[in-house]
């Protein structure tokens, strides 16, 4: 099944999402304000060196100069830790710990590139296997294995997951986190002090070092930036033109039919394609799913079967909306009754086997008395349904809206298609409070410097709209009538 990756920017965020065939089975929203910056490698220079401490502060762009420990300096193998810098240099430094309060990062020039098996330590000749893995026989097996997958003067670390991957899938994945660090060198080469290297926290980097790029057919990127930086990892991994840069005139997540989908995950019914479907039900303490029969009456007389074939149905629709809607915590699935004990021991089968698709751990329980089935889901982040809305002003926070970028967002769609249909201006009547965020953000100016240049976006703010109501019409006319409050954007 053809399998590609998407990676979207605006406003400083990135949308991310991962299709098999022609269906959504992942999607990500991650804000520009995340504050967690570990595992991020910047050019720095140090700024003062305590030889008492053994340690220096570093510059390197954050707010706070950076602690530097003597330990955390490469040295020649067998020599003690030792304070070799000085005032004045420039070094590679990557995030051991961000900064917390009025305390700093904590940085180190050893570097590491965290895999979904591997850790690859470049010039740092260390092979380890992981402490959790006890069995002895293992560990050795293991201890071989990265003997043969290291590169010369550099290390590596089995991590957890090592002993279920192939030696194949091994190979790869340590070539892609070269492939990171070479990378990383080059954009050193060419950076001021202060600029970021390699940004571990970007989705682009955590989702691709999470799959096997083997199954992978193409990743489509609609920044430049961006997609430099996946063609030189990809180029250094041995996957050429594996990246591709979207420039199309119309939005590239809409193009491709997918935003459809992503807003999809905002309703609380599911169906199945057979007339039955699923209701979602989020409390703060868990998630409810309901199956339903609907409209399905079977292909059999036996209700029996018509229930049973449903309840099979609907594990497999459940797995893909936990990865989907990235729910996280305790889910209890109410399936239709069955009498037979097979059937319900085939239905949790059936819902253990599509969750091993889910990069999060997953744990399913059996059958309850009650005829409930639980299964719990890793918690990484807040889910799709927080990241795309917002408590709802109108009804005092007991539902919610769609957020601002979101409701920007198809904004931005709607002005693109406006301009691909051959519109040289695009009228934007929409609700006053969404406007002050688009300018206030300067949303829409990379783009309106770029790709829309030439063209005129006018907006007419309304405080009687809607928060989610907007309409968007293209005008050819040299000269058009419009309101006195109408404003021509940026």
């Amino acid at each position: 099944m053809q399998k590609n990756m998407y990676f979207d920017y605006f406003g400083g965020d990135c949308f991310a999402a991962v299709t098999e065939g022609d269906r959504l089975v992942e999607f990500h929203l991650d804000p520009a304000y995340a504050l967690d910056i570990s595992g991020n490698i910047y050019k720095g220079r140090v700024v003062n060196v305590l030889e008492g401490l053994q340690a220096a502060f570093v510059s390197f762009g954050q707010a706070k100069n950076g602690y530097l420990a003597a330990g955390d300096i490469p040295c020649a193998e067998g020599e003690p830790a030792r304070l070799n810098v000085s005032v004045g240099d420039e070094v590679m430094v990557q995030v051991a710990k961000s900064p917390i309060g009025t305390k700093g990062a904590r940085l180190t020039m050893n570097l590491s590139f965290v895999g979904k098996n591997l850790i690859y330590l470049p010039g740092t000749p260390f092979l380890g296997v992981s402490r959790k893995i006890a069995d002895e026989e293992t560990r050795a097996a293991l201890m071989a294995a990265a003997e043969k997958l290291r590169f010369a003067g550099d290390g590596l670390i089995m991590r957890t997951k090592s002993p279920h991957a192939d030696m194949r899938a091994l190979k790869a994945e340590a070539k892609y986190l070269r492939g990171l660090y070479l990378a990383a060198l080059d954009a050193y080469a060419g950076a001021n002090v202060g600029d970021i290297v390699h940004r571990d926290a970007d989705v682009h980097v955590r989702l691709l070092r999470d799959f096997e790029l083997a199954e992978l057919n193409k990743i489509y990127i609609g920044s430049e930036t961006v997609y430099r930086r996946v063609e030189a990892i990809m180029k250094n991994a041995g996957r050429k033109n594996l990246a591709v840069l979207y420039d199309g005139a119309r939005e590239m997540l809409d193009y491709f039919g997918l935003e459809k989908q992503i807003g999809e995950i905002l309703s609380p019914r599911v169906n199945l394609g057979n007339g039955a479907y699923l209701v979602f039900d989020k409390t703060e303490a868990l998630t409810v799913i309901d199956v339903n029969t609907g409209k399905f009456i079977g292909n059999t007389d036996s209700l029996e079967d018509t229930v049973f074939e449903t309840n099979l149905l609907a594990a497999k629709e459940v797995a893909r909306q936990a990865r989907l809607r990235n729910l996280g915590g305790i889910a209890v699935v109410d399936f239709i009754d069955m009498e037979k004990e097979e059937h319900r021991a085939a239905v949790v089968e059936a819902l253990k086997e599509a969750l091993k698709e889910d990069r999060a751990k997953c744990n399913v329980s059996e059958t309850s008395g009650l005829g409930l089935v639980q299964f719990t889901r890793k918690k990484s982040k807040d889910d799709n349904t927080v990241m795309l809305t917002k408590p709802c002003p109108y009804c005092k926070g007991t539902g919610t809206v769609l957020s601002d970028t979101y409701i920007a967002f198809k904004i931005k769609i709607a002005i693109k298609n406006c301009f691909a249909d051959g519109y040289e201006n695009a009228v934007v009547e929409l609700n006053a409070g969404i406007y002050s965020q688009i300018v206030a953000k300067r949303m829409f100016t990379h783009t309106l410097r770029h790709s829309w240049k030439g063209k005129r976006v006018y907006m007419i703010p309304h405080r009687t709209y809607h928060e989610e109501y907007f309409t968007v019409r293209g005008d050819n006319n040299d000269v058009l009538t419009l309101p006195d409050s109408a404003q021509l954007l940026y």
